[in-house]
């Protein structure tokens, strides 16, 4: 699974849709569209430190943990 598809299931999970998302991170300061950011999600090439905002504003934390 994609990083596309992760975030598409936790929104769902949410009940929260894609232009949701982006009103936020606009209102946050990061001036997205939903275009701009679907792009993003569709290619895989969105910055870590936007993936950790979409995840604050979903309520989901990024978790490292060591393979054993």
């Amino acid at each position: 699974m994609g990083i596309r598809e992760d975030i598409k299931m936790l929104l769902a999970k949410r009940a929260m849709t894609m232009t949701k998302l982006a009103a936020i991170l606009s209102e946050r300061g990061q001036k997205t569209s939903l275009k701009s950011l679907s792009n993003k999600l569709t290619r895989g090439k969105i910055p870590f430190c936007e993936v950790k905002e979409i995840l604050d504003i979903i309520g989901y934390d990024i978790e490292y943990k060591e393979r054993h």
